[in-house]
């Protein structure tokens, strides 16, 4: 019985060791994309995504309704890599909710962003990844964005 629950703890320890392994992949591959939008790194961003990402914004269009609409990953390395340095921008994560189940995971992530020094928005990232070989990778985001309930925790 003694052998039984020694083994029983060892595996149990095992199968929670590798789940916070992937919880750490996941988290850097979602901190790197954040790393590389904020220091306009296009060549780091494009290592974490899948070439086939998709990408939508949910939001409130002129009329008050909330819509959905797609977005370009292109676009978005447009925008970074056409910001000059003299206009900065920040998008910061204020959290992380990670879920995986065996090669497909979703992360859930707060966040406001600032640009030249004022805070413009907040919302919600929501990124499904998917795993090749032993790296994740962005196949899918979509984020909120609002300028109301927000409450800017930084700068």
């Amino acid at each position: 019985m003694k052998n039984i629950i020694i083994l029983f703890a060892f595996l149990t320890y095992s199968l929670v060791n590798a789940q916070i392994e992937e919880e750490v992949k996941v988290k850097y591959a979602v901190e790197t994309f954040f790393y590389a939008l904020n220091g306009k790194n296009e060549f780091a961003m494009k290592g974490v995504v899948d070439a086939d990402i998709k990408m939508q914004t949910v939001n409130l269009n002129v009329l008050g309704k909330m819509i959905v609409r797609d977005t370009n990953f292109n676009d978005l390395i447009n925008f970074m890599i056409t910001t000059p340095d003299s206009i900065p921008f920040h998008e910061k994560i204020l959290d992380y909710k990670i879920q995986i189940d065996g090669g497909m995971a979703h992360v859930w992530a707060p966040y406001e962003f600032w640009y030249n020094g004022e805070f413009s928005h907040c919302g919600v990232n929501s990124f499904q990844l998917f795993k090749e070989e032993d790296a994740w990778k962005i196949i899918y985001l979509v984020d909120s964005r609002r300028k109301e309930d927000c409450k800017p925790v930084s700068d």
